[in-house]
């Protein structure tokens, strides 16, 4: 199998540069375009036909949404380009606009953690996948005191939140025993019972996983 094809896109040249060299030092990685703007994004992705698009959040022409509406066009005309959205903020609404039409092949990372070259090309390799990667600062967001009034959510014990937001990362069980030094057995449990406690199906599909939690998350009647 060759390597992934990926395009990068930020309106400032040393970011997108910079990115686009992480990424190409990989073996299994190729950056075949870069793209300043959204229709330069829109354009390169028709042409060149990537596997996977690494974008800021917020690029010309407006320097809003770009990044959501590539990802969102791109689900329409070309639905197995995954996309990794970048943003400088932790932003639960931003999150909520990527992944609201289908988390397979999306990830929500925060630009801080690009200088963590592995999170990035994980999460690159993860959307090529058809899975989902979001921030762990956008969970402790979508977890934190504002969301208080989600009542079930308090029915959760402090174990249970800890395993809802690795969950919310697009972490596996064994990644889950692994981050938190316990059995696979036991964050089955939690999952379980986050599961029961807020009336959730069963899923074993990471990526409908994370649907289930910010659906949930963003449901005023929990």
């Amino acid at each position: 199998m060759g390597a992934l094809r990926v395009i990068v896109a930020d309106d400032h040249a040393l970011v997108r540069e910079g990115i686009a060299g992480l990424i190409d030092a990989e073996p299994d990685l190729d950056v075949v375009a870069t793209a300043h703007d959204l229709p330069t994004l829109l354009e390169a992705a028709a042409t060149t036909l990537p596997d996977v698009v690494v974008t800021d959040i917020r690029m010309p022409p407006t320097g809003t949404d770009e990044g959501i509406r590539a990802a969102a066009e791109l689900r329409a005309a070309q639905p197995g380009i995954g996309v990794v959205v970048l943003s400088m903020f932790a932003s639960p609404a931003y999150a909520r606009a990527l992944l609201g039409d289908g988390t397979a092949g999306r990830a929500y990372l925060l630009k801080p953690r690009v200088q963590a070259t592995d999170e990035l090309t994980a999460a690159v390799r993860a959307v090529a996948e058809g899975r989902s990667v979001v921030d762990p600062a956008v969970v402790e967001a979508l977890l934190g005191p504002g969301a208080g009034q989600h009542r079930a959510l308090d029915r959760l014990t402090a174990r249970e939140r800890e395993v809802l937001a690795l969950m919310a990362t697009g972490a596996s069980n064994t990644t889950i025993a692994a981050e938190l030094f316990v059995g696979a057995k036991t964050v089955e449990t939690h999952v379980r019972a986050i599961f029961m406690k807020l009336d959730l199906a069963d899923e074993t599909n990471i990526s409908r996983r994370v649907a289930a939690v910010l659906t949930w998350l963003d449901d005023p009647a929990g």
